[in-house]
């Protein structure tokens, strides 16, 4: 079912028209290319370039889009600062010591969150299924695994022993 704001009328003449008008409009009215004050001369040619674009159809169709991509944009923005004010109840910050993390989180997020929606993201969430059973999965995947964990874990010993050996000797200020 249709409504009267998605007929025919209004999505292919109307709406682009709009678009084109107050866009050039507010354009010209903030440059003063024709000089300040000059308002009707300002309308009058958006509404000759906006009659023009109408009129147009490859043009009108690349607005067209470009309009549903920035409305998809806008929304996953604003998703993205929504998590970001609940991860860190903050404005972000440039410089801060987590922000960095707390972008990459988010990234990794909005980006699972628009394939799954999308429905593209089917392939890839198969292909790190297929990596992730092949790494975890095979036969020799335990004593791997097990032998990165021993050497990891006296990697973080021998870290911590060093740490604290130049902390006792004040050389750390850290």
């Amino acid at each position: 079912m249709t409504t009267i704001l998605q007929s025919a009328l209004l999505t292919d003449f109307l709406y682009p028209f709009l678009l084109v008008f107050f866009i050039l409009f507010a354009v010209l009215e903030k440059t003063n290319i024709f000089g300040s004050d000059k308002k009707q001369l300002n309308a009058a040619i958006s509404l000759v370039v906006g009659l023009i674009f109408v009129g147009a159809v490859f043009p009108k169709i690349i607005a067209q889009n470009m309009v549903l991509f920035m409305s998809v944009g806008l929304v996953i923005i604003f998703v993205g600062l929504v998590l970001w004010g609940f991860i860190t109840g903050e404005v972000p910050k440039p410089g801060a010591k987590w922000n960095r993390f707390y972008a990459i989180l988010l990234s990794i997020s909005i980006v699972t969150a628009v394939l799954w929606v999308s429905g593209l993201g089917g392939g890839v969430f198969l292909g790190i299924q297929a990596v992730f059973a092949f790494l975890f999965g095979s036969n020799w995947s335990g004593t791997f695994w097990t032998n990165v964990l021993f050497v990891g874990l006296i990697a973080i010993a021998v870290v911590v022993v060093l740490k604290g050996k130049a902390v006792a000797e004040g050389k750390d200020k850290s």
